[in-house]
């Protein structure tokens, strides 16, 4: 399925890619509205409702990824609350194979991710996974998230990597085209970034369900 003789390095989303999203999902849609309702003595409806629409006006941006942002927007302790839940980080399947196998083939193996540090710490340290990359790069590094096309560019100053041999596994249809629209050649989806959930429309990526579809020969 993929040109493994035409990529030499291998970028990689972390939330919904490497890891399940229903950490994030539960966490986002379930226990900071309950957090929310609880701090603000609202009821679980309205709480659900102003989460939301704070949620909205901020998706696609880096704030939405900021977990210092929503602590002061929400005036919950954001990092301090993922740390209740972090018994529900888990990584998709086949995935610790798959770095170690793209690493063996000589493959530069780079976590490329929108998540804030304080999250992406507590991932890494809850999974282990740190040690299977080359660099690991998040966008609040650059003020950039990956969904817009000029941090492709901004990762590339620091991150040398020739667009043309390089491969980005993404679970955001928006980070996929903006990484397209800079020239990223090699570009992967995901099917099922949320493992409860079902598929997901995947438009014109080639994606998969778990990695073993793809390891590197």
């Amino acid at each position: 399925m993929l040109r493994w003789g035409e990529i030499e390095c291998v970028l990689l989303d972390m939330d919904g890619t490497l890891l399940d999203l229903h950490f994030d999902n539960h966490f986002w849609q379930v226990y900071v509205p309950e957090k929310f309702a609880e701090r603000h003595g609202l009821s679980a409806a309205e709480a659900h409702a102003e989460c939301f629409r704070r949620y909205n006006e901020k998706a696609g941006s880096l704030d939405w990824y900021c977990v210092d942002y929503w602590t002061e927007a929400l005036n919950l302790d954001i990092a301090q609350l993922k740390a209740e839940l972090a018994h529900l980080i888990q990584v998709h399947p086949d995935v610790p194979a798959f770095l170690a196998a793209a690493r063996a083939a000589g493959k530069r193996v780079v976590l490329v991710t929108n998540a804030h540090h304080k999250s992406l710490g507590l991932k890494l340290e809850r999974t282990g996974l740190a040690v299977h990359f080359d660099a690991i790069h998040s966008s609040h590094s650059f003020g950039l998230a990956k969904e817009n096309p000029a941090f492709w560019a901004a990762l590339r100053e620091i991150e040398p990597f020739d667009p043309g041999c390089a491969l980005l596994a993404d679970d955001s249809l928006p980070v996929l085209r903006a990484a397209a629209a800079y020239g990223i050649r090699h570009l992967l989806a995901i099917r099922q970034p949320d493992t409860r959930q079902a598929a997901k429309d995947t438009g014109e990526f080639l994606a998969i369900h778990r990695f073993s579809e793809v390891m590197p020969v």
